[in-house]
Protein backbone atom coordinates (compact mmCIF):
# COMPACT_ATOMS: atom_id res chain seq x y z
CA UNK A 1 0.00 0.00 0.00
CA UNK A 2 3.10 2.53 1.08
CA UNK A 3 4.64 1.49 -2.35
CA UNK A 4 1.83 2.70 -4.21
CA UNK A 5 0.94 5.83 -2.57
CA UNK A 6 4.94 6.85 -3.17
CA UNK A 7 4.60 5.97 -6.80
CA UNK A 8 1.44 7.87 -6.98
CA UNK A 9 3.37 11.01 -5.21
CA UNK A 10 6.55 10.89 -7.57
CA UNK A 11 4.28 10.48 -10.62
CA UNK A 12 2.77 13.96 -9.29
CA UNK A 13 6.26 15.58 -8.62
CA UNK A 14 7.41 14.17 -12.31
CA UNK A 15 4.41 16.20 -13.73
CA UNK A 16 4.45 19.04 -12.11
CA UNK A 17 8.29 18.98 -13.02
CA UNK A 18 7.84 18.79 -16.21
CA UNK A 19 4.45 20.17 -16.64
CA UNK A 20 5.13 23.89 -14.52
CA UNK A 21 2.36 25.95 -13.50
CA UNK A 22 2.21 28.93 -15.93
CA UNK A 23 2.15 32.46 -15.20
CA UNK A 24 -0.57 34.51 -16.80
CA UNK A 25 0.55 35.79 -19.96
CA UNK A 26 0.22 39.60 -20.62
CA UNK A 27 -2.59 38.03 -23.57
CA UNK A 28 -5.26 36.73 -20.36
CA UNK A 29 -4.48 39.96 -18.12
CA UNK A 30 -7.20 41.40 -15.96
CA UNK A 31 -5.62 44.72 -17.27
CA UNK A 32 -5.62 47.33 -19.78
CA UNK A 33 -2.23 49.56 -20.02
CA UNK A 34 -2.73 52.81 -21.59
CA UNK A 35 0.30 55.58 -21.93
CA UNK A 36 -1.56 59.02 -22.56
CA UNK A 37 -0.11 62.24 -23.41
CA UNK A 38 -0.53 63.06 -19.62
CA UNK A 39 0.43 60.21 -17.98
CA UNK A 40 -0.32 56.65 -17.43
CA UNK A 41 -3.87 54.92 -16.98
CA UNK A 42 -4.53 51.44 -15.37
CA UNK A 43 -8.03 49.79 -16.36
CA UNK A 44 -9.55 46.47 -14.42
CA UNK A 45 -11.29 44.96 -17.29
CA UNK A 46 -14.71 43.56 -16.13
CA UNK A 47 -15.28 39.99 -18.02
CA UNK A 48 -17.93 38.43 -15.70
CA UNK A 49 -20.21 41.88 -16.51
CA UNK A 50 -19.28 42.41 -20.14
CA UNK A 51 -17.51 39.04 -21.68
CA UNK A 52 -18.03 40.04 -25.62
CA UNK A 53 -17.08 43.99 -24.90
CA UNK A 54 -14.11 42.60 -22.93
CA UNK A 55 -12.83 40.18 -25.16
CA UNK A 56 -13.11 42.38 -28.34
CA UNK A 57 -11.23 45.62 -26.77
CA UNK A 58 -8.59 42.79 -26.68
CA UNK A 59 -8.59 41.99 -29.75
CA UNK A 60 -8.30 45.89 -30.64
CA UNK A 61 -4.98 46.54 -27.86
CA UNK A 62 -3.49 43.43 -29.57
CA UNK A 63 -3.85 44.87 -33.39
CA UNK A 64 -2.49 47.82 -31.46
CA UNK A 65 -5.71 49.66 -32.73
CA UNK A 66 -6.37 52.08 -30.10
CA UNK A 67 -2.18 53.16 -30.41
CA UNK A 68 -2.05 57.11 -31.45
CA UNK A 69 -5.97 57.80 -31.17
CA UNK A 70 -6.86 61.18 -29.77
CA UNK A 71 -9.58 61.68 -26.40
CA UNK A 72 -11.95 63.48 -29.28
CA UNK A 73 -14.53 64.33 -26.63
CA UNK A 74 -13.58 65.74 -22.55
CA UNK A 75 -16.48 66.73 -20.66
CA UNK A 76 -15.78 68.86 -17.77
CA UNK A 77 -17.29 66.87 -14.35
CA UNK A 78 -18.94 64.08 -16.95
CA UNK A 79 -16.29 61.91 -18.84
CA UNK A 80 -13.74 61.72 -21.29
CA UNK A 81 -14.54 59.94 -24.54
CA UNK A 82 -11.59 58.00 -26.94
CA UNK A 83 -11.02 54.89 -29.32
CA UNK A 84 -12.14 56.94 -32.40
CA UNK A 85 -9.70 56.34 -35.21
CA UNK A 86 -11.24 59.28 -37.17
CA UNK A 87 -11.08 61.62 -33.89
CA UNK A 88 -14.42 63.11 -34.60
CA UNK A 89 -16.94 60.72 -32.65
CA UNK A 90 -18.25 59.07 -35.90
CA UNK A 91 -15.82 56.31 -36.37
CA UNK A 92 -15.06 52.99 -35.14
CA UNK A 93 -13.26 49.39 -36.03
CA UNK A 94 -16.37 48.44 -37.95
CA UNK A 95 -17.64 45.75 -36.19
CA UNK A 96 -20.36 46.35 -33.58
CA UNK A 97 -21.30 44.58 -30.26
CA UNK A 98 -24.50 43.31 -28.79
CA UNK A 99 -25.04 45.40 -25.77
CA UNK A 100 -24.20 43.64 -22.43
CA UNK A 101 -26.26 45.73 -19.98
CA UNK A 102 -25.81 45.65 -15.97
CA UNK A 103 -26.63 46.94 -12.60
CA UNK A 104 -22.94 47.89 -12.04
CA UNK A 105 -23.31 51.66 -11.09
CA UNK A 106 -21.14 54.07 -12.96
CA UNK A 107 -19.14 55.74 -10.71
CA UNK A 108 -15.59 58.09 -11.27
CA UNK A 109 -13.38 55.63 -13.16
CA UNK A 110 -16.08 53.21 -14.67
CA UNK A 111 -15.25 52.42 -18.25
CA UNK A 112 -18.23 52.43 -20.30
CA UNK A 113 -18.45 51.60 -24.07
CA UNK A 114 -20.04 54.23 -25.95
CA UNK A 115 -22.72 54.04 -28.75
CA UNK A 116 -25.35 55.70 -30.71
CA UNK A 117 -28.87 55.97 -29.95
CA UNK A 118 -29.24 52.20 -30.90
CA UNK A 119 -28.15 49.96 -27.81
CA UNK A 120 -26.12 47.76 -30.03
CA UNK A 121 -23.83 50.06 -31.73
CA UNK A 122 -21.05 50.07 -29.11
CA UNK A 123 -17.99 49.47 -31.25
CA UNK A 124 -14.21 50.77 -30.28
CA UNK A 125 -15.17 53.90 -28.69
CA UNK A 126 -15.03 54.15 -25.19
CA UNK A 127 -15.51 56.89 -22.01
CA UNK A 128 -13.99 57.02 -18.68
CA UNK A 129 -16.45 58.41 -16.66
CA UNK A 130 -15.39 61.69 -13.62
CA UNK A 131 -18.48 62.07 -11.36
CA UNK A 132 -22.06 62.77 -13.42
CA UNK A 133 -21.69 59.35 -15.22
CA UNK A 134 -24.75 57.63 -12.44
CA UNK A 135 -27.81 58.07 -14.73
CA UNK A 136 -25.50 55.99 -17.38
CA UNK A 137 -26.23 52.59 -15.36
CA UNK A 138 -27.85 50.09 -16.93
CA UNK A 139 -27.92 51.96 -20.40
CA UNK A 140 -24.13 51.92 -21.39
CA UNK A 141 -22.25 48.61 -21.39
CA UNK A 142 -19.52 48.78 -18.36
CA UNK A 143 -16.38 46.76 -19.56
CA UNK A 144 -13.85 48.39 -16.98
CA UNK A 145 -12.51 50.11 -13.78
CA UNK A 146 -9.40 52.53 -13.57
CA UNK A 147 -7.36 51.34 -10.93
CA UNK A 148 -5.13 54.10 -11.17
CA UNK A 149 -4.37 57.42 -13.09
CA UNK A 150 -7.46 59.15 -12.47
CA UNK A 151 -4.92 62.07 -11.65
CA UNK A 152 -4.12 61.67 -15.26
CA UNK A 153 -7.66 61.84 -16.96
CA UNK A 154 -8.35 64.48 -14.93
CA UNK A 155 -5.84 66.78 -16.90
CA UNK A 156 -7.11 65.92 -20.42
CA UNK A 157 -7.62 68.79 -22.49
CA UNK A 158 -11.25 69.73 -22.35
CA UNK A 159 -13.02 69.96 -25.42
CA UNK A 160 -15.71 68.06 -28.34
CA UNK A 161 -13.14 68.00 -29.47
CA UNK A 162 -10.14 69.98 -27.47
CA UNK A 163 -8.29 72.58 -29.66
CA UNK A 164 -4.96 70.31 -28.59
CA UNK A 165 -6.72 67.05 -27.34
CA UNK A 166 -4.55 64.46 -25.79
CA UNK A 167 -4.26 61.23 -26.70
CA UNK A 168 -3.51 57.49 -26.49
CA UNK A 169 0.07 57.10 -27.52
CA UNK A 170 0.28 53.16 -26.65
CA UNK A 171 -2.43 50.75 -24.93
CA UNK A 172 -1.25 47.23 -24.08
CA UNK A 173 -2.19 44.49 -21.88
CA UNK A 174 -1.46 44.04 -18.77
CA UNK A 175 0.41 46.44 -15.60
CA UNK A 176 2.96 48.20 -17.74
Amino acid sequence: MYKNLIIIILGVMCVTMVNPVKKASANNSKFITIETTQGKVIIETLPKIAPNHVKRIKELVKNGFYDGIIFHRVIEGFMAQTGDPDGNGTGGSGKNLKAEFSDYEYKYGTVGMARSMNPDSGDSQFFICFDGCSHLTGQYTVWGQVTSGMDVVEKLAIGEPPANPDKMISVRLGKK
